[in-house]
């Protein structure tokens, strides 16, 4: 049986080089999803991608990471292969307070709420967003219900421990002690398994981003998707580079707050060749990972 065809949600422009993609032009609401949008706007674009996306695809790819929380419509559209977990790799929780809608950085809670996912399980996180600072800012009901696990490195997370959360909320000395946790704990279920990848889990010279980025090597990811075999039943790739310019204001200081870096223009054709290289790698590993 043939392997379907990667399916590109093109906001941006980043993945339009991606060979044999099917690709679904969606230029026209960059400004209105990227980074974050209401969840009426969010709503519409949802209803658009679903006249408009195949039925059957392989692992979508929708650009930049500040498109993230387009993970939770296509999480959705596999209800019927429900129950499953969730498998994030990220350098960030996605699980942040956020006042005007869904953005992409808090799009994980309304997915931990869904009947049909068992559990989420975002993997490879060393921001601060884990931190002291932030641990205010994180939604603490998914980790306290048991929906929900942050596997952290090199991240102090002793306020989840005084918050009951120990279990919820780890943090490991690096990625191979963290790989020495994971690994079994994927491996130890054949359930069903959704498996969204921001490339901002990766050192910088695997992939570069736009945003700040995590340690994690194309070798740790595979380790995973090994571990996984058999089970995968859907995927997207996020966390491209690409140039924008928000009209919205708000969009604009939001952004920059969040310490986003955009790549020079001289960079910018290096960055997303070495990015769709990235891709091609890991559509074929998600393919030997899927469940016939």
């Amino acid at each position: 049986m043939s392997t379907p065809a990667p399916l590109v949600l093109d906001f941006d422009g980043s993945c339009l080089g991606m060979p044999g993609a099917e690709v679904v032009p969606l230029q026209d609401w960059q400004e209105t999803a990227r980074f974050g949008c209401s969840l009426a706007a969010f709503r519409r674009l949802r209803d658009h991608l679903d006249a408009r996306m195949p039925a059957s695809h392989g692992p979508v790819l929708m650009g930049s990471g500040d498109f993230h929380h387009l993970s939770w419509p296509l999480i959705e559209r596999r209800h019927e292969r429900g129950p499953f977990r969730v498998i994030v790799f990220d350098n960030h929780p996605d699980n942040m307070r956020y006042a005007f809608g869904i953005h992409c950085g808090s799009w994980v809670r309304r997915v931990a709420r869904l009947p049909f996912v068992s559990h989420v399980h975002v993997i490879g996180i060393t921001s601060g967003d884990v931190g002291w600072r932030h641990s205010w800012e994180n939604y603490l009901r998914p980790l306290a219900a048991g929906k929900l696990s942050y596997w952290c490195m090199d991240v102090g997370v002793g306020w989840a421990r005084m918050a009951g959360l120990g279990s919820a909320v780890r943090s490991f000395a690096g990625p191979e002690a963290l790989m020495q946790a994971v690994l079994p704990m994927l491996a130890a279920s054949r359930e069903p398994a959704y498996v969204s990848i921001d490339k901002d889990v990766f050192s910088p010279d695997v992939a570069r981003t736009n945003w700040d980025q995590g340690v994690l090597r194309e070798s740790h990811l595979y380790a995973a998707l090994d571990a996984l075999a058999g089970t995968v039943i859907g995927s997207d790739i996020t966390g491209e580079v690409s140039l924008y310019r928000y009209r919205a204001w708000w969009k604009r200081w939001l952004s920059a707050a969040d310490g986003q870096q955009a790549p020079s223009a001289e960079r910018l054709a290096d960055w997303q060749a070495q990015q769709l290289a990235l891709n091609a790698r890991l559509i074929d590993r998600l393919g030997t990972a899927s469940r016939p």
